[in-house]
């Protein structure tokens, strides 16, 4: 192709106009044209590849499609799960969740984003959460959330027949639409907010000195009383079928929320995680099970059992108990007949929680930083895939994989690849063909860029990284890094790399932000926290009014 064709080709297809019909192709992200102009007519045979293989397996599974099983686990880094002698280095055993590696294929190089909030919406959108204004991260009533116009995982499966459930942590939003809920799930049981204020400032923590400054002191001269929020008045777990009324459960009115409760939480997500794969597995549509646990964050020592490991930190014992948790649904698989026709999705939603190191019992091992960070550490986890006889077992496939990719890449294993919507643009890339080959030459990714916020902070492109210089910081103090030989980014060869590739980093950048302005970025949706539950408690009321004061008070 002559570099005249190749640049109409480009221009062609980067100035396709937003379109409804679902016989169109996918809108992605500038980087992905460039790399279909040079690898097109591969990506053509390993598609039709894939179709076969597809087609062979619902020859053999009834006709359906697999059921999916999707476990995102809070703020680990890389090395803590999977890896046995990782393990011993850190004092802690996960037998079962070693076993699970074993079984599946280690996807080496997965990328999220730094935190909770916009990790778990790329996941369900297939896009980067600066998209729709969900970068952040909240702890208590916010009065925003995850816009009922993206299109969910869940629903693009829900579309394709599938029956869908989501247990455990959601953190999406405060507002009714952005529930799982009413949000593409036929039936959820997640908490509303997160561990800040169940583990981190409940009564238990704060008088532990986990949280300082909330009640942990006579507040006789205390004239703001909405300044510090109150976990026990906030909403905490929420649970309802799709159209169906929502209610808090767990929790009655006057009650205070502390680690006995975070305990019996978290039992019981488990439980309804096991009790939903039994209901799941009994009916004739193909299921999407989602279990988003809560531990290994918790924070306290009140009531604390289970496994003790060598290490003894506060969240390396709990992750002993989640790998025994993981243990026992994976036997559930077996024992209601569904592990060789499932896929299971287990990873990390970002790094370390390093604010709680040493204590936590984690810190940064292979790779920098840690929760919140944009470095490798904050972004890079452990994740693996199981899909018995279709993802050849203790394998590993090192091209890079973002965590949006999982809703295309899940969606076309499902059958349900036209049901992604055209209409505005999908971060997410098919990796179907890296993964059911293991060939990372088939991979359609060769870059992330990655946010904090709202704000681009660095861009790996196969194995360099640049950490984008702030505002008003001079392009020269820009580094780079070469992230094989140098995982703690402590070494740049800023000259070395920007001699020949720095302006090819800031043009994939401008090609980025240029697509934005054909596909601007949006807010989040925003309302009043909390409506629509039917059983709001009268201090959850109190405390809604208080914020929605603060809110008038810009007005006045």
């Amino acid at each position: 192709m002559t570099r005249r064709s190749l640049a109409t080709v480009l221009i062609g297809l980067m100035s396709m106009g937003a379109a409804s019909a679902q016989d169109t192709d996918i809108i992605h992200d500038a980087e992905y044209y460039i790399l279909q102009a040079q690898n097109g007519a591969q990506w053509a045979e390993d598609d039709a590849a894939v179709d076969r293989l597809l087609e062979q397996f619902r020859a053999g599974n009834g006709g359906k499609s697999p059921n999916i099983v999707s476990i995102l686990v809070d703020d680990l880094g890389f090395g803590d799960m999977g890896i046995p002698e990782l393990n011993a280095v850190r004092g802690i055993e996960t037998p079962n969740i070693n076993r699970f590696s074993d079984e599946g294929m280690r996807m080496v190089r997965m990328y999220t984003e730094p935190s909770c909030t916009p990790t778990r919406v790329a996941q369900m959108t297939g896009r980067l959460p600066v998209r729709m204004g969900m970068g952040d991260t909240t702890v208590d009533i916010a009065g925003f959330g995850l816009p009922g116009n993206e299109v969910t995982l869940a629903e693009v499966l829900k579309e394709a027949g599938y029956a869908t459930s989501h247990v455990g942590k959601w953190h999406m939003g405060d507002i009714a639409e952005s529930w799982a809920m009413n949000q593409g799930f036929d039936y959820a049981q997640h908490a509303v907010h997160q561990q800040g204020q169940l583990t981190i400032f409940n009564d238990d923590a704060i008088r532990e000195q986990v949280s300082v400054g909330i009640k942990d002191f006579e507040d006789d001269y205390i004239v703001d009383n909405w300044f510090r929020p109150d976990p026990a008045a906030m909403m905490t777990v929420i649970a309802g079928e799709a159209g169906g009324p929502i209610r808090e459960i767990r929790m009655a009115p006057g009650e205070r929320w502390n680690a006995e409760k975070y305990d019996a939480m978290n039992e019981a997500f488990q439980l309804k995680t096991i009790s939903e794969l039994k209901r799941l597995s009994e009916g004739d549509a193909p299921f999407f099970l989602q279990y988003w646990p809560m531990i290994p964050l918790d924070n306290t020592r009140a009531g604390r059992d289970g496994p003790e490991s060598v290490n003894g930190g506060l969240y390396a014992d709990k992750l002993q108990l989640l790998d025994s948790y993981l243990g026992d649904l994976f036997a559930e698989m077996e024992a209601v007949g569904v592990a060789d026709n499932t896929i299971v999705v287990l990873m990390g939603d970002n790094g370390h929680f390093t604010k709680y190191s040493p204590q936590s019992g984690f810190t940064p091992m292979i790779y920098r930083g840690g929760k919140g960070d944009t470095t490798e550490g904050g972004v890079r986890v452990d994740a693996f895939i199981r899909w018995p006889g279709m993802i050849e077992a203790d394998s590993m496939v090192n091209n890079i994989i973002h965590v949006s990719d999982l809703y295309t890449t899940l969606s076309r294993f499902a059958g349900a690849e036209g049901f992604i919507p055209r209409d505005r643009l999908v971060d997410g890339v098919d990796q179907s063909a890296a993964l059911l080959f293991a060939d990372e030459s088939k991979t359609r990714r060769d870059h992330v860029i990655i946010y904090s916020v709202a704000t681009p902070k660095a861009l790996v492109k196969d194995h360099l990284r640049l950490n984008l210089p702030g505002p008003g910081e001079s392009a020269i103090l820009a580094n780079f890094y070469d992230i094989y030989r140098d995982t703690h980014e402590k070494y740049p060869v800023s000259t070395e790399v920007g001699a020949w590739g720095g302006q090819e980093f800031v043009r994939i950048l401008g090609r980025h932000l240029a697509r934005k302005e054909k596909y601007p970025d949006t807010g989040p949706a925003r309302g009043v926290p909390y409506e629509g539950i039917e059983n709001i408690r009268p201090e959850t009321q109190a405390a809604v009014e208080a914020f929605l004061v603060k809110q008038a008070s810009v007005q006045k």
